[in-house]
């Protein structure tokens, strides 16, 4: 009994000591706290200076040129400009070989899908083979991707065939209707390069990876659609490309346009790509399968009809191609006059699509061989070989995906497998090209059909709608609207709900109601923790962006609705009223003279109900505007704190000391 005593008297005396201890550290903490400090005053042109050099050279693009010599700068300056001059020196025999080896896997696909991309662009076959001639050589000694392939991709190419076909009619003016194209791609290249020059490459990152998501979709949707005419036979088709007119065009020539050779041809061909891309899906082992199926289609079904002459029975065939290399163009292109107006339009749109396909590519890539790229210099590539390729009979030309992957698989080492690819194809237009004189149009719709399956990506837009529904809404806005109206009203779409979300997010910022955890001083959303307890006679609010004139005013409205909503609930269960409204301003990281003034309303609202304002870790730019405003002033400078828990401890000893 007397050894219990004796453990209860030490155990009482431990608490005793304990509380004290608590108690002493509280008002050592009450003692200790800390001001928010001001951050030194800087000059209109220092601070100008520093958030240009911010938004423009963040990754400062000139730090490996300080301190060297004027010999040493020129060499540094030229191996920006042309990375070959960097990875050049350490090239060898064993990655010529991986080199050669991807070249000649990713030739045996473009050859093809060049032929086929170009219809889609209502050109010629020939100049869909020129784009994969002289840009991949001008690429491969300007770009910095080591994995990217260059060429015509789909998308671009029927959203180039699209605008143009709106200005120029394809059939009846074709003279004029090439000029306009190599317009447009000169166009494309200046505005790619000059994105790249000036730095302005967070402009393509406006369109959203939702956006991007549904746009590919639909874009690959209306591109499977407009190859019903070559897969089915049809000869009179029409020019829109939204579903219901090119489904009414389809099944209103069912009795009399279709050719039963035709669609045979296509339908075994079809099968057979799309069973060799499944094989090498399964089984990277055997990613050449479907790289270089397209081809052996090719060979194939040229040597059926050419046996059988199956021309002769109505099935349509690619003619003739002319043999020989890219022509000048520079006469070509209109530098002046109502048709430089509208290259200039046409080719901004798809340059900047190209623009950002390539980038996607090319950083996916990047990621998965650990090494850097440099956007702004991606852009610069781009755009010289679009403008070079816009002078030797080119159209916009850009990364591809599918030969991309291709070349990523076939073990490429550097963007030599550009250069080796590019020759294979000059071989084929100074050789082959008459050999493709009896290729039929259906196998060339059956290769575009199983290349662009793959840009439909459900499971993206799947992840996309269990993220985020806003997202969704941009994908899927994207999506109908080139499947249902044209593939100009889709990326307008694209873009438009993009802004919109980011409009909405910038005047409707989140804002929470804070709470202690129990036995700590950290204070969290109660809706995230709903073991958050709130702080009697204080109500904390904390808003999760910066306070601008667009939505300083619902940043006010919000907080005041945040204040009526508590009260009512503490009137209603006759609990004691708030005193102290803190706002945690650890995540503003602006504020404007607009936010300002809706601080100061704020704060004259508050003294109505008698509650005072308290702010909380006010970061250097909120905190200095706030003093040069005078702010500070008129709410006190013993109302800024810098931490919800040293307010909370400092209001709750204030509210103590007052009772």
């Amino acid at each position: 009994m007397m050894a219990h005593s004796v453990s209860d008297e030490v155990e009482s005396k431990d608490i005793e000591m304990a509380n004290h201890s608590s108690s002493h550290r509280q008002t050592e903490n009450h003692k200790s706290v800390h001001k928010v400090g001001l951050p030194p005053r800087r000059n209109f042109i220092g601070e100008f200076s520093e958030t240009l050099k911010e938004t423009f050279f963040s990754d400062d693009p000139l730090r490996p040129y300080k301190d060297q010599p004027r010999s040493r700068q020129l060499v540094l300056g030229l191996r920006f400009l042309f990375p070959v001059l960097e990875w050049g020196r350490s090239y060898n025999l064993s990655k010529f070989k991986g080199d050669v080896i991807a070249g000649l896997t990713i030739a045996s696909l473009c050859i093809p899908q060049d032929i086929g991309y170009a219809k889609l662009a209502n050109m010629d076959a020939k100049y869909g083979l020129y784009s994969s001639f002289v840009p991949p050589l001008i690429y491969a000694v300007m770009g910095s991707s080591r994995d990217i392939a260059i060429g015509p991709v789909a998308v671009v190419s029927l959203l180039l065939g699209t605008l143009l076909q709106n200005e120029v009619d394809p059939e009846k003016n074709k003279e004029d209707y090439r000029r306009l194209a190599f317009t447009a791609t000169f166009f494309a290249g200046v505005t790619q390069a000059a994105l790249g020059f000036l730095r302005l490459g967070f402009l393509i990152e406006f369109l959203s990876h939702a956006a991007i998501v549904g746009f590919m979709g639909g874009a690959a949707i209306t591109i499977a659609l407009q190859q019903l005419k070559g897969f089915l036979g049809i000869r009179k088709f029409t020019k829109n490309t939204d579903i219901i007119s090119v489904m009414k065009s389809v099944w209103g020539s069912v009795h009399h346009g279709w050719n039963w050779e035709t669609i045979l041809i296509g339908t075994m061909f079809l099968a057979f790509l799309l069973s060799a891309k499944y094989i090498g899906k399964k089984n990277r082992k055997f990613f050449w399968v479907p790289a270089i199926a397209p081809l052996i289609s090719v060979i194939l079904s040229t040597f059926f009809v050419y046996v059988t002459r199956a021309d002769k029975h109505d099935v349509q065939i690619v003619r003739k191609i002319d043999r020989g290399l890219n022509p000048s163009s520079v006469s070509q292109i209109h530098f002046s006059g109502s048709y430089a107006a509208k290259g200039f339009r046409i080719g901004v749109v798809a340059g900047l699509i190209a623009l950002t396909e390539a980038i996607a590519i090319g950083r996916t890539f990047a990621s998965m061989k650990e090494y850097q790229l440099d956007g702004n210099k991606e852009m610069v590539a781009i755009g010289t070989m679009n403008i070079v390729g816009s002078m030797t009979s080119c159209y916009v030309a850009t990364g591809s995906f599918s030969r991309s992957a291709v070349n990523f698989m076939a073990g490429c080492q550097t963007s030599v497998s550009n250069i080796v690819m590019s020759m294979v194809v000059m071989l084929t237009l100074l050789v082959i090209t008459p050999l493709f004189k009896y290729t039929p149009n259906a196998i060339l719709s059956s290769i575009i059909i199983s290349a662009v399956i793959s840009l439909i990506d459900y499971e993206a837009a799947f992840l996309i709608w269990k993220v985020d529904k806003l997202d969704f809404i941009a994908c899927m806005g994207a999506f109908f609207g080139v499947v249902f109206v044209d593939v100009e009203i889709g990326l307008l779409i694209a873009v438009s709900i993009s802004l919109a979300k980011v409009l909405l997010q910038v005047t409707r910022p989140r804002t929470a109601l804070l709470g202690n955890l129990p036995s700590t001083m950290v204070y969290r959303n109660i809706v995230q923790y709903p073991e958050a307890t709130k702080v009697p006679g204080v109500l904390i609010v904390r808003v999760d962006s910066a306070i601008y004139f667009t939505n300083s005013n619902y940043v006010k409205e919000r907080i005041l609705r945040w204040l009526r909503d508590e009260e009512e609930q503490l009137r209603a269960e006759n609990l004691p009223q708030i005193n102290f409204l803190i706002v945690e301003m650890s995540p503003v990281t602006d504020i404007d003279t607009s936010g300002i003034h809706a601080f100061e309303e704020l704060y004259r609202s508050l003294q109505k109900h008698e509650i005072q304002l308290v702010l909380a870790n006010p970061g250097p730019v909120v905190i200095q505007k706030l003093h040069l405003a005078k702010f500070t002033e008129l709410i006190g400078h013993d109302k800024i704190f810098l931490s919800v828990g040293e307010a909370v401890m400092t209001c709750t000893s204030k509210a103590r000391e007052d009772s």
